[in-house]
């Protein structure tokens, strides 16, 4: 998903205002469960944006499907559908997951490495990589790239830390062809 400057504003927002009433973690999950609805029934997505029902009709069929789910997040929904700006609640809900894990000390990784990861080496590779970007643990995604030969590389954010063997090769390569 790319960035919406749009998304990151209600991101913001509703970051601040679950802050205040200390349901980050709620919203979070709320935000989650929402955009897996989305990404199973797009005909949802489609109907919320549909000019052929009224935004009260709208509003209506989303305070019934949400029910259960905080009422910051109903609101928030309400809003973007007032304002015609329901299809930006995918990168809403990723912008808020990234303000989440910042309050709380974590980030987002992505590790690739040749073979699936022990919780003891996501555990070191999050202690470890953590510190180098001031967070004090990672949330690790690993992925199993084979055409790396051997060590791993760990993307946070924009950082990228490569210590694998094809990386090594390729360096040595340019030192000795020049």
């Amino acid at each position: 998903m790319s960035k919406s400057t749009v998304a990151k504003r209600y991101a913001d927002a509703l970051f601040q205002l679950a802050q205040e009433k200390k349901v980050v973690e709620e919203v979070n999950n709320d935000l989650e469960e929402l955009v897996k609805v989305i990404e199973t029934t797009p005909e949802l997505l489609s109907l919320l944006s549909s000019p052929k029902f009224s935004i009260e009709r709208k509003k209506q069929i989303v305070a019934e499907i949400f029910a259960s789910a905080n009422p910051i997040v109903v609101n928030t929904l309400e809003l973007l559908i007032d304002k015609k700006r329901v299809n930006e609640v995918g990168y809403l809900a990723q912008e808020f997951k990234v303000l989440a894990a910042e309050a709380q000390g974590f980030a987002d990784s992505t590790v690739f490495s040749t073979r699936e990861l022990t919780e003891q080496e996501k555990a070191e590779i999050s202690s470890t990589f953590g510190k180098l970007v001031g967070k004090e643990n990672l949330n690790i995604t690993n992925v199993i790239e084979p055409s790396l030969l051997g060590g791993v590389r760990v993307q946070i954010g924009n950082y990228i830390f490569d210590n694998t063997v094809a990386n090594k090769l390729e360096g040595l390569k340019r030192t000795l062809v020049g």
